[in-house]
């Protein structure tokens, strides 16, 4: 029954006797106990007398004398022992001679377990009207937790980096308005593993959803006062719990236990319709908030090792949030890495995304660097190998701009790739409608062609770049096309939250519109900016809810709205259903043209084959690129030895423009292929184009030199096989 200062978190000891081993990094705590209760038992205190390092440590033994009928290897395996069962609840507390009592955590805070499987809200805030069940000021414990749930995604889905469409989704926002599930499972982790969710998102397409954070999580304290809750939950309380709201309310009765198996059967079963599971993590702050909120946990056992400090001892804060993680601590590190092995272990997550990444590699001096010791110790973690990992390449601390400076091996969300697409399909639309040029179409083709400007110099492929037009936080496609400006009244902050650089166009009117012809034309923008993003090199990523033109009413930072707002209006009108068909058919494109790629493509630039040219059919001039006004362009992409080539002509001018498709000649002798030309014939079939009536004309076939009259305001997709 040796106690050891490892792992960190409770385990059952490693002898077999039925005693549970507690470790836990508090370095600015002297002497530190345990203050626990089984199942139905009392509280009690237990010393760690064990120090090492910051890392206080001991040994609890069993409730009464263990005989030899305690199966160890179960034990072991399900990570629960006598002494502290599943269901025992527990925390820490500096430890002192003159105490008198134990403390009652329903009262009074004690230090959660940074390592905690499970938490329990014990008692809500006091002096708070209504609260919510995650509103600030609440008392929590950490509780153990069984790793009992039984696996069937013996064959978890494998999905090659350049074969994955990313479908961005809030656990709630998705399920919670859905008409075929059950009211019992609505909102729900459950709701996610339902037939219904499940077949929608294989029709769609999608090959991974990244769910918005589902690590237990707090609402600030300024909503609590509001009345409101953190809906998107960035503001984490546990980094190895995830979040019980999001449980059926069976599994919360149940316990933390339940609610980690209804967790993994989500995933369990996501892995069983052939999709990946990626969850978007907050490593960067804590719920804990700024200097002047209480403890709940990091805080109370290490604030100066657990968060940065200047010289002073003051907060640095380069998240906004007040409480900067100390990515400089190699325990803070260890706690990160630790974490993720645990979702990837026990829960068979497939990759993640990290929220203000930078945040995550500044070094003691707070500065970035793509060689800090987590990036590292990620790339060479055995456990991590093959997982995604994705970053949000920005915070709000000096030097926070980081899209592209990521270590190889991640995949960086592209602003750049965001702001150019909305400035040519919206942008520069409003400045034609007032009479300016609107730009050019340079820019465009660049992100289009995976942004090499920004990956290529730190040895990264077009696979860097994670495309994406929207996210969670701002505008949703659709209300990119309908609002100039936000509309954020409801998040109670006078409408001073939120960014006002959206890049957006409302067409002509503020919001919801009655105009056949306006909303005609926002809905052939969003099919343009869809198009864009699924024809475009690198990885997109859809946010849930655009292939149904979801809206937020002009709120673009929902962060606080856990309603109609934010969730998934499921309800098909004809526009709605319209754009879904456009959403699916872009999607199997795109993966009828990859599936006909050789599969290094397009990691090998060498043998990208990737040819611009003008309406005329001719390769385009210095002059045309940089001409203002000059926004038709055709590309055409194919590979070496591919056996499929794609033509996309891009009108983004106000008038209809009559194109010369490019001559095959012409792109073999431009191509130097050295293993083989792509099996071209000489035909060019019309396969989708965002405008109705062009569409409609599907299947059509034309010839090198054919003439093509592409509406204004329209992609036109054509096949060359």
């Amino acid at each position: 029954m040796q106690a050891r200062s490892y792992p960190l978190g409770v385990h059952p000891s490693r002898s077999g006797d039925g005693s549970a081993n507690v470790a836990v990094y508090a370095p600015g705590v002297g002497e530190l106990e345990l203050v626990y209760q089984r199942p139905g038992g009392m509280w009690r205190r237990h010393r760690l007398n064990g120090h090492n390092h910051g890392i206080h440590y001991g040994t609890v033994p069993p409730p009464l004398r263990v005989d030899g009928s305690v199966d160890r290897a179960h034990m072991l395996n399900t990570d629960v022992c006598p002494a502290m069962p599943e269901g025992t609840r527990y925390g820490f507390v500096p430890f002192s001679a003159t105490a008198k009592r134990t403390p009652d955590p329903s009262r009074e805070q004690i230090m959660l377990d940074p390592y905690g499987r499970g938490l329990v809200n014990l008692s809500p805030p006091a002096g708070v009207k209504n609260p919510g069940p995650d509103a600030y000021g609440g008392k929590y414990v950490s509780e153990v937790v069984a790793q009992n749930y039984e696996w069937q995604d013996h064959d978890r889905p494998s999905i090659p980096w350049r074969d994955t469409i990313i479908y961005e989704a809030h656990v709630k926002g998705l399920t919670m308005l859905h008409p075929d599930l059950p009211e019992d499972l609505r909102g729900t982790y459950a709701g996610l593993a339902h037939p219904a969710i499940l077949a929608y998102l294989q029709e769609l397409g999608i090959t991974a959803i990244e769910l918005l954070p589902v690590h237990a999580h707090l609402d600030e304290p300024h909503l609590t006062k509001n009345g409101l809750s953190n809906y998107w939950g960035y503001n984490t309380l546990s980094f190895f719990s995830p979040h019980m709201g999001y449980a059926t309310r069976a599994a919360q009765d149940a316990g933390p236990t339940a609610v980690l198996n209804e967790f993994k059967q989500a995933v369990d079963a996501l892995h069983g319709a052939g999709i990946q599971v990626f969850l978007d993590v907050v490593y960067n702050h804590t719920a804990e908030g700024g200097s002047e909120e209480p403890a709940y946990s990091w805080r109370g056992l290490g604030d100066r090792q657990y968060y940065r400090h200047d010289v002073h001892g003051n907060y640095v804060d380069v998240t906004g949030c007040g409480n900067s993680v100390n990515f400089a601590d190699p325990q803070v590190v260890r706690m990160a890495l630790d974490s993720l092995r645990y979702w990837v272990t026990e829960c068979h997550v497939d990759g993640f995304r990290f929220d203000l990444a930078p945040e995550l590699g500044r070094d003691e001096n707070h500065h970035f660097t793509r060689n800090h010791p987590f990036f590292v110790a990620v790339a060479a973690d055995p456990v991590l190998q093959g997982v995604r990992m994705i970053s949000e390449p920005w915070d709000v601390g000096a030097g926070g701009w980081q899209t592209g400076r990521f270590p190889s091996g991640w995949a960086d969300w592209n602003d750049t790739y965001r702001d150019t697409v909305r400035n040519f399909w919206l942008s520069g639309q409003r400045t034609m409608a007032r009479g300016g040029g609107g730009g050019n179409a340079a820019r465009l083709a660049g992100v289009i062609s995976g942004s090499a400007d920004m990956f290529a110099p730190e040895g990264r492929t077009t696979l860097a770049s994670v495309n994406f037009v929207t996210a969670h936080d701002g505008f949703t496609m659709y209300d990119l096309t309908a609002y100039d400006g936000k509309h954020n009244q409801a998040n109670l902050e006078n409408n001073a939250d939120g960014t006002n650089d959206n890049h957006s166009w409302n067409h002509g009117e503020e919001g919801v519109s009655h105009n056949v012809a306006r909303r005609t034309a926002r809905a052939k923008t969003v099919r343009n900016m869809m198009a864009t993003l699924l024809l475009s090199q690198g990885v997109p990523m859809i946010t849930a809810g655009d292939e149904l033109l979801r809206s937020q009413g002009g709120n673009n930072n929902a962060y606080c709205q856990d309603n109609g707002i934010s969730w998934v209006d499921w309800k098909l009108t004809p526009w709605r259903r319209s754009m879904l068909k456009t959403t699916k058919r872009l999607i199997a494109i795109r993966k009828t043209f990859l599936a006909s790629q050789p599969s290094h493509f397009p990691a090998r630039p060498e043998d990208v084959l990737l040819h611009w040219y003008g309406p005329d059919g001719l390769p385009m001039t210095p002059e045309l690129w940089q001409s203002d006004g000059s926004r038709v362009v055709q590309v055409v992409l194919g590979s070496c030895g591919g056996e499929l080539v794609g033509t996309f002509v891009i009108n983004g001018s106000n008038d209809p423009v009559t194109v010369t498709l490019p001559g095959l000649e012409e792109l073999l002798t431009q191509a130097q292929c050295a293993t083989g030309y792509p099996a071209i014939r000489g035909s060019y079939e019309l396969v989708l184009a965002t405008d109705f009536e062009l569409d409609e004309r599907g299947g059509s076939t034309f010839t090198s030199g054919d003439e093509c009259r592409v509406p204004a305001q329209s992609i036109v997709m054509f096949s060359l096989a």
